[in-house]
């Protein structure tokens, strides 16, 4: 590659297709927001939006609102919108609870549908809430959790074959940004007649998931990353069309039922996706997602895709031409299209570095031990962003701004 230049990645902006939606979202003027993997940035419009919910719906309308707002099927609406995001059908996603308790409903549920069939597999290097689940409900069920590297999930899968009910995985990794082909392992799963439950944290927003394309049984995910629904947003569930009638997930509250305000004694799950949902639902964080996934009105999926793609290939670029000799390793597949939308670096110091280049204005975040994560949020992120990010973080090694008391010192959330 040629040597880039800040003015080279500058021109890219002014041809970037999608470089008006940046207007959408409000950000801190100064800033460089990398961060969109954890938490996605505010879109505009959502302020107003809560406002309005805050003091006319439940100000004034106050219980009225549960019909005449429309707040009680805004689970069902949410999810139909993130279904379009997702390949999925709008009547196989609904908006609940968390990421943690989906993948518990999932998971139990697919035991249950495999009676027998007493293992789960997982991955090793998995975000840690999805193994401790994992493992929690073989521990309930009576079953068997067993995780292998990224690399042999596939063999492991033929191995283990008939005694194989379920595999859990996330389809980009947390740490490394490294994506699994959902389509093939997928395939490999129902050959060897399990399940699959995808995990789709940092997909959902900002890659074009195919979930019914490649045949996937279950998904769950978060709303807060890259489909910026805010802190603690509620997350997704989809079931496959063809599991519905049949499934029996374990978490049997009221507003799963088939007749919720008939208040029957006993249960009996709606037929549809409603039965993924337990009880009432945060309403306010709802209408905050809702309103957030207006930002995609009109978005290619697939040029956002390519964006995120070229976004992390120049990241990359950048950091080689001008950070040889500062010690930093590439944790991220260097393809493309072997990588999500971000990219891990690592390095020995990578804590009190990380926090040396947010306190420039440039945010990313650290995990353990040694990974310094940037997200690339197409929406919003801007091509000259890259140059700029690399820039701060080359002046914070070469002054060893980062050996400071004030960004030595672990805080709680890293």
């Amino acid at each position: 590659m040629n040597l880039l230049t800040r003015d080279a990645l500058a021109e890219r902006d002014l041809r970037d297709p999608l470089a008006p939606k940046r207007q959408a979202f409000s950000l801190v003027p100064g800033e460089i927001y990398l961060d969109g993997n954890s938490l996605g940035a505010l879109v505009a419009s959502v302020a107003p939006r809560m406002e309005r919910a805050v003091k006319e719906e439940w100000g004034k309308g106050l219980i009225r609102s549960w019909n005449d707002a429309g707040w009680y099927p805004a689970p069902l609406r949410v999810g139909a919108t993130i279904a379009g995001l997702i390949g999925a059908g709008r009547h196989e996603v609904v908006a609940c609870d968390s990421t943690s308790v989906n993948l518990f409903k999932v998971l139990v549920a697919a035991l249950r549908m495999r009676p027998g069939r007493k293992l789960i597999l997982g991955e090793l290097g998995n975000f840690p809430t999805d193994m401790y689940v994992a493992a929690g409900v073989a521990e309930l069920m009576g079953a068997e959790l067993r995780c292998v590297v990224p690399d042999e999930v596939e063999a492991a899968i033929a191995e283990i074959g008939d005694q194989l009910a379920v595999v859990t995985l996330t389809e980009v990794n947390y740490k490394t940004g490294r994506l699994h082909d959902m389509r093939r392992i997928t395939a490999a799963a129902h050959r060897a007649g399990a399940l699959v439950a995808w995990d789709l944290c940092h997909s959902a927003g900002t890659l074009p998931v195919q979930l019914n394309a490649c045949e996937a049984d279950f998904a769950v995910g978060c709303g807060y990353k890259y489909l910026n629904g805010g802190p603690g947003a509620p997350a997704f569930v989809f079931v496959a069309e063809r599991h519905l009638a049949g499934l029996r997930q374990p978490l049997a509250g009221w507003h799963g039922h088939a007749r919720p305000f008939a208040f029957a004694p006993d249960y009996a799950p709606h037929g549809g996706i409603d039965r993924m949902l337990v009880g009432t639902a945060s309403q306010l964080a709802l209408i905050a997602l809702e309103e957030a996934l207006t930002v995609f009105e009109g978005v290619d999926l697939q040029q956002l895709r390519r964006k995120g793609m070229e976004l992390g290939d120049l990241f990359i670029a950048v950091v080689d031409q001008e950070l040889a000799g500062h010690g930093f390793g590439l944790a991220s597949p260097r393809e493309g299209s072997e990588r999500g939308s971000q990219v891990s670096l690592t390095h020995e110091r990578g804590y009190p570095i990380m926090q040396a280049l947010i306190a420039r204005g440039v945010i990313g975040d650290f995990r353990a031990p040694d990974i310094l994560r940037f997200g690339f949020a197409g929406l919003y992120v801007r091509y000259v962003d890259l140059w700029d990010a690399v820039a701060a973080l080359k002046d914070v090694m070469q002054t060893r701004a980062w050996d400071r008391p004030e960004f030595t010192t672990l805080k709680a959330v890293t």
